[in-house]
């Protein structure tokens, strides 16, 4: 039986990642392609790779580096299409930016948190770009990797989510964005849950934790 609510932040509980990400690249007129190219590999390596091999998202998530490294490393690296590199100075808070909250997912935690399901946010942070307020209406618990010194997809961090809402993995449906994530869980013995659409993934939860839950309006 679930009784555990574990949910991811970013591309989740917010608009998709491709989304808010394309608002920051027009914002701040980065050459689209040399980002892509730079981020698959800097990605590939912190979620699909063999876990022996660390970079920079690893030590950023887990809080080992100061975000404003992190903006300085990232922002030469990048280029814009004037061919220069971008404004290292609050580069991730422009990033973050466009990741606006999608309310139905908010109505939807508030909902299963008070059918007296757990809830615990689990988020890997690339600095502190939340907004907090009102928070302790949809969760019990939160999460945030660079926090707590651990980051999706290690094992540590649902392991320490889960006790923190004194429930056991297999009590625990995870829903992210991320594939590697959502492996991760399961093998932990979690019931993971790929979001993809809101309305589906809302459907979904209702169905897994029994919670009558009310689908995305039209048009939302």
């Amino acid at each position: 039986m679930l009784r555990g609510l574990l949910i991811d932040w970013g591309g989740v509980l917010t608009v998709g990642l491709r989304e808010a990400i394309a608002e920051w690249i027009a914002a701040d007129g980065i050459d689209d392609a040399h980002y892509t190219e730079l981020m698959r590999e800097l990605v590939r390596e912190a979620y699909d790779g063999d876990g022996r091999s660390e970079n920079i998202i690893h030590a950023l998530e887990r809080g080992e580096i100061d975000p404003v490294a992190f903006e300085r490393d990232l922002a030469a690296r990048l280029l814009t299409r004037d061919g220069a590199p971008p404004a290292a100075e609050g580069l991730l808070s422009r990033m973050f930016a466009g990741f606006r909250p999608v309310e139905p997912m908010w109505e939807m935690l508030r909902a299963v948190r008070e059918a007296g399901i757990a809830t615990c946010l689990v988020s890997n942070s690339w600095g502190d770009h939340y907004t907090r307020d009102g928070w302790e209406a949809y969760f019990d618990q939160v999460v945030i990797s660079g926090e707590v010194g651990m980051r999706k997809p290690e094992p540590r961090i649902f392991h320490h989510a889960a006790d923190l809402v004194r429930l056991g993995p297999q009590e625990c449906l995870f829903v992210d964005d991320v594939p590697a994530n959502i492996v991760a869980a399961r093998a932990l013995g979690m019931t993971g849950l790929h979001h993809l659409d809101p309305d589906e993934t809302i459907i979904e939860i209702g169905a897994l934790l029994e919670v009558p839950l009310r689908p995305v309006a039209p048009g939302r």
